[in-house]
């Protein structure tokens, strides 16, 4: 079964200095029919004003995700790390036992345009940890790049971030007849949520913002793209 989900039904939070949609139930927001799906609890495609951010704040037992999409993230945080993350870097932040950290766009006069992610972790109460790979446009041109995956994933690759929870994240850029699939477990779910453009997934097409949800499918097929960049996740039941 796939059902879609537009990018206009997602929550939307203007805060001024951050514009944010929320494809799962967030901070504000609340949905009950879209709490999370599988182990993935929250996308939030965020724009940071220049000058701006999130001042110092806590997690706990969650792993995530940011995915740069334009500017650059300033990142800080208790484990002594003082970062900036530019577009085609994806960083883990393990939250365990207890983590803080700031997020800022220092840029003058430019927009940060980001995803952030979070996965539900299949351990908890661990050190926390952080890690950040650079991701080439040229392992997604046409394919799904695995970016994040579980410790000691067989299919992990150099420019894959550790994730302690049972789930893999890849990203793609698709343009005219690139293609990809990928198997499924139809047992497990998988996510599809389109960064940017149009693209065609399993026959149904998708734009900017919008997702499919994927339960009992034994491939996911991706083709037809006009400017794609897309995110999947596979993920436990």
């Amino acid at each position: 079964m796939l059902t879609l989900r537009a990018s206009a039904e997602r929550g939307y939070a203007d805060h001024g200095w951050l514009k944010s949609f929320h494809s799962f139930s967030f901070a504000n927001y609340f949905d009950p029919a879209h709490m999370g799906f599988g182990n993935l609890r929250v996308i939030n495609e965020d724009r940071i004003a220049p000058g701006t951010g999130f001042g110092t704040h806590g997690h706990r037992d969650m792993e995530i995700i940011s995915y740069v999409l334009s500017g650059n993230l300033a990142h800080q945080d208790s484990m002594g790390n003082v970062k900036g993350i530019p577009p085609g870097d994806v960083q883990r932040m393990s939250a365990g036992s207890g983590v803080r950290h700031s997020e800022f766009n220092h840029a003058e006069g430019e927009q940060t345009h980001f995803l952030q992610i979070w996965i539900e972790p299949n351990v908890t109460g661990i050190e926390p940890g952080y890690e950040q790979k650079s991701v080439p446009d040229s392992a997604k041109r046409g394919q799904l790049a695995l970016v994040a995956a579980p410790p000691a994933d067989p299919k992990a690759v150099d420019h894959t971030v550790k994730i302690h929870a049972d789930a893999r994240m890849y990203a793609g850029l698709f343009e005219g007849s690139e293609n990809a699939q990928l198997p499924l477990d139809p047992a497990r779910k998988a996510y599809v949520f389109l960064v940017r453009g149009h693209l065609q997934v399993n026959g149904h097409s998708l734009k900017a913002g919008d997702a499919a949800m994927l339960q009992g499918e034994s491939a996911l097929n991706l083709g037809q793209g006009q400017d794609a960049e897309v995110l999947v996740f596979d993920l436990a039941n």
